[in-house]
């Protein structure tokens, strides 16, 4: 049987508590909330933290979602059960849904949290590509305080994020523009697993209903949760449509560097890249159509 090695244990009661522990135990420690993610990989021994900070007295604090009309804000301990529940959340942004209905089983959605699932920086996660295609930010909090960073530059590299060692992911910020929306779908191999492959698309219309901007953020194709800034330049001012959905398929699947791997072949996972950011923004688009 495979046990983690011995740890000592914190139970952080706030942010600062939880950042004062962190800066006294240095990068020893690791924070954990729902666990899924860190405690098998314990027990393999991949990872041997010695201080386990536990931060779920901090849900009070850091778990809800507040819909303004320019914003949304996600608090990183909110758990993936309140992000698929939430009715208002998925009336701004249904991208949120569409992936949290794919992520894992009833108890990891129970105990599982945003912050925890960004900050693991698995390139195959569902919510790291979901907030990369929203352009969302995030707010870290330290000793010196808070910084804000996008998520095209959260993720370093396979489970490295800037979040640095005394600092805690704090909250999530998207932007709410008009006229557009969103949509999630994802290929794996029994419900519930990692993606074989999965996309995330946003996109908006101007006035005259061509494309305003488009986004798409792919998973498990590559080192990091990906977006594509290509198709977003080659889309504006497209009418919405099969080519327009055609083309974005094409950079998208030229612009991926998946792996052959026990989950699919490299072509395979290029292949459903490219359908899967065609039928994405298929949705997005239907979205917008039935709301205006």
């Amino acid at each position: 049987m495979q046990v983690p090695a011995p740890i000592e244990y914190e139970r952080a009661s706030s942010v600062e508590h939880a950042i004062g522990l962190l800066s006294r135990l240095g990068d020893e420690a690791r924070l954990i909330a729902g666990g899924h993610s860190l405690l098998p990989m314990m027990k393999l021994r991949l990872a041997n933290p010695e201080y386990l900070v536990d931060i779920n007295d901090l849900h009070d604090e850091l778990g809800y979602v507040d819909i303004a009309p320019t914003e949304v804000r996600i608090g990183a301990m909110t758990r993936h059960r309140e992000l698929l529940e939430s009715d208002e959340l998925a009336s701004v942004c249904p991208i949120f849904r569409d992936a949290e209905r794919v992520i894992a089983d009833p108890p990891v959605r129970n105990r599982g949290t945003l912050g925890g699932a960004l900050c693991q920086a698995d390139p195959s996660e569902d919510l790291s590509s979901v907030c990369t295609t929203l352009d969302a930010s995030c707010v870290i909090r330290g000793p010196d305080g808070e910084r804000l960073v996008s998520m095209d530059d959260f993720h370093l590299g396979p489970y490295q994020t800037v979040v640095r060692h005394d600092e805690i992911l704090t909250e999530v910020r998207i932007p709410v523009r008009p006229h557009g929306s969103s949509a999630y779908a994802k290929v794996d191999r029994r419900a519930g697993d990692w993606a074989v492959t999965a996309a995330g698309a946003a996109l908006w219309l101007d006035d005259n209903g061509t494309i305003a901007d488009v986004r798409v953020g792919l998973a498990a194709v590559g080192p990091n949760t990906t977006g594509i800034p290509a198709i977003s330049e080659a889309l504006r001012g497209w009418a919405p449509g099969p080519d327009a959905w055609a083309e974005a398929a094409a950079i998208a699947a030229a612009s991926c560097r998946p792996v052959t791997d026990s989950r699919g072949t490299a072509d395979y996972k290029r292949h459903l890249a490219g359908e899967l950011t065609r039928r994405t923004l298929r949705t997005a688009w239907e979205r917008v159509v039935a709301w205006r």
